[in-house]
């Protein structure tokens, strides 16, 4: 009886454990349903994304993954390409400096080359104040006397008074005319000269824009055609520049006043006859061109610095004096 009594009670403890266990259980299972149907809870339409929208958005994802190669690959190109110009530069810039190193090199020779020679600046501003006295000259006697035939030679180193200028064929005496001409040009020359020589008469003011250059000489040369007998013709051309110079003076003779260096008077003459045609004697055209009077410039050309530099000192003592000797 007490066995069975035992049994019972253990029976029951037994099914009160399993009860308790299986209670747990449910209780368990009904908080996590709880738990889900909170969390449930907290979701929103907002936060669920459609099917075609996610499409779209992996879409645009696969197309950005391609392109972000392509520039990756464009990048590498890119790359190489930068790297053959850095190459490319480095030897440009070894170019540029050999380019360099030859101009610096040029500009010294050309340096070298400017640099002024006294001896040839002085021929060279001798030579262009010639043709610039006579060029003036010329022009002073066209105005004065427009039927002049006056021209200045090709080597413009003289004016050349042509044909029937200022003589008659055969004759070495001026007419009225013609000793007008002469008596301009004696006035127009001692003007001119006065900043061109040294003597007396020689000037060196702000109104002379002669530099250093001075005159030798002044030579009147008389010329002929080949008519007539040879010393004739030599005679009659002497004759021709001597009668243009007498007239040129004037009363004072100041035109002999103008000296060149040497203390020796600038104006000359000399017959020269037919020995220095410019133009055939074969035609009336060619022995009217060389029959002619020749107002020949001659400038004082030294031959070394030295002489230069005397030329420069005589000068500035002149400008020093006040202009004049």
């Amino acid at each position: 009886m007490r066995r069975l009594e035992r049994n019972r009670a253990r029976a029951e403890e037994e099914e009160s454990v399993f009860v308790t266990m299986t209670d747990m259980t449910i209780s368990f299972l009904l908080i996590i349903m709880i738990l889900l149907a909170f969390f449930a809870t907290l979701l929103s339409d907002d936060e669920t994304v459609p099917l075609s929208a996610y499409e779209s958005i992996r879409q645009e994802r696969d197309d950005l993954w391609m392109e972000l190669a392509r520039l990756r690959d464009k990048n590498k190109a890119l790359r190489g390409r930068l790297s053959t110009l850095e190459e490319e530069n480095v030897l440009l810039r070894a170019r540029i400096d050999q380019l360099t190193a030859e101009i610096e090199r040029l500009r010294e020779e050309i340096a070298q080359l400017q640099v002024i020679n006294p001896l040839e600046a002085y021929l060279s501003q001798a030579i262009d104040q010639r043709r610039e006295i006579l060029v003036d000259l010329r022009d002073r006697l066209l105005i004065e006397f427009p039927e002049l035939q006056v021209v200045i030679s090709p080597e413009q180193d003289a004016l050349r008074f042509q044909g029937e200028g200022l003589f008659r064929s055969g004759s070495s005496r001026l007419e009225p005319r013609q000793r007008q001409i002469a008596e301009a040009m004696g006035r127009m020359l001692d003007e001119i000269l006065t900043c061109f020589t040294l003597g007396k008469r020689a000037e060196r003011g702000s109104d002379c824009d002669s530099g250093n250059a001075l005159i030798e000489a002044v030579q009147i040369e008389g010329h002929t055609d080949s008519d007539g007998h040879d010393l004739n013709n030599l005679r009659l051309s002497t004759d021709r520049a001597n009668a243009t110079l007498l007239v040129m003076l004037d009363e004072d003779r100041t035109i002999l006043a103008h000296e060149n260096l040497r203390g020796q008077p600038v104006m000359s003459v000399s017959g020269y006859g037919e020995m220095r045609p410019i133009e055939t004697n074969e035609t009336a055209e060619g022995k009217a061109a060389n029959r002619r009077i020749d107002l020949r410039i001659i400038m004082y050309a030294p031959s070394t610095v030295e002489e230069v530099e005397e030329v420069g000192r005589r000068l500035d003592a002149l400008r020093t004096a006040g202009g004049s000797e």
